[in-house]
């Protein structure tokens, strides 16, 4: 109960932070007063309204509160480019980056695990160079010229996907499972580019996590007392190798949300990071802090449930 309360009191000191950074960060870039009137798609009058709305005539401490008492209860502010509230824009892009990000979270973790147990059973041998080599290989590409390159083979050279988007354009369909069925095939090549870059992590970190325990003692006395490679693996090796990929998984959500980013601008997916593209061209600074602050709180839920899936696992944290 102790590791439960300091752990929930440490996320929501870290949300607390983060709240606060937000609201002072997006002021540094410039004085929200003098955004708004740069905006010819907003009306005179609404520029007064939202001044007065927001409390940008007051002193900071004020708007300070006034933000505070928006965020608490869902009021992000109005985006400056679509004049819509950007609680909404927020929820209509967030299925579609959860979409990409957890299947290909989920295929990473699968596929990496696998190639990285295969690859750190066999250390040293060509199984090992190779999928160790790849993983390297894979790793070290930026999101973007994967994706392209996927485009051009499995889009253009050999047309077996689309391109972009999330539907086909002007597609109309008889039933909900024709919709589905579009919109998995314009998936599957985000997916994969995102999935590539995570899989190699998985399998380099498990690889390496799966060697250490294998030259533990207490592995070296499983051999000794005549255990079947298999079942020491199974039973004893890979458990205890798969903790620091649970760690590896929740970090790597921020990883995945800026990659996410550069996915999505170059199959015009219609998520999260299309939306902060949008928003950083078009100066929407409401927008950017809406995102901001959305992505920081997933990070820090996730990082707190993956605490609590770590003590569950690990006897030593609970312990300790």
């Amino acid at each position: 109960m102790r590791l439960v309360l300091a752990r929930v009191l440490t996320a929501l000191g870290t949300l607390a932070f983060v709240l606060t950074f937000n609201f002072f960060l997006f002021r540094a870039a410039g004085d929200p007063t003098s955004n708004l009137l740069r905006k010819p798609q907003i009306s005179r009058e609404e520029i007064e309204r939202l001044i007065q709305e927001r409390g940008l005539d007051e002193s900071q401490f004020e708007q300070f509160r006034i933000y505070l008492g928006n965020v608490l209860t869902g009021e992000l502010e109005t985006s400056y480019g679509s004049n819509r509230p950007v609680i909404d824009e927020l929820l209509d892009a967030l299925p579609n980056t959860l979409l990409l990000v957890g299947v290909a979270s989920v295929l990473a973790a699968a596929i990496g695990i696998w190639m990285g147990i295969a690859a750190g059973s066999r250390r040293g041998s060509a199984t090992d160079a190779a999928l160790t080599r790849g993983s390297l290989t894979f790793y070290s590409m930026p999101e973007f010229w994967l994706g392209m390159i996927l485009i051009w083979l499995l889009a253009a050279t050999v047309p077996l996907f689309p391109t972009g988007l999330k539907y086909e354009p002007g597609a109309t369909y008889d039933s909900f499972l024709d919709e589905i069925a579009d919109v998995a095939q314009h998936a599957i090549l985000p997916i994969l580019t995102l999935a590539i870059g995570l899989a190699a992590q998985y399998v380099v970190i498990t690889r390496a996590a799966l060697a250490d325990v294998l030259g533990q003692d207490f592995m070296t006395t499983a051999r000794a007392i005549g255990l079947p490679r298999r079942r020491l693996l199974r039973r004893h090796a890979v458990p205890n190798a798969l903790l620091p990929v649970v760690t590896l998984a929740s970090l790597n959500l921020g990883f995945v949300v800026s990659g996410a980013i550069t996915v999505e601008a170059v199959f015009s997916w219609p998520g999260i990071g299309d939306l902060t593209l949008r928003a950083i061209d078009t100066k929407d600074y409401p927008m950017l802090q809406g995102i901001f602050l959305l992505t920081s709180t997933l990070v820090i839920v996730v990082n707190l449930l993956t605490d609590f899936l770590y003590a569950y696992l690990d006897p030593r944290v609970r312990t300790a």
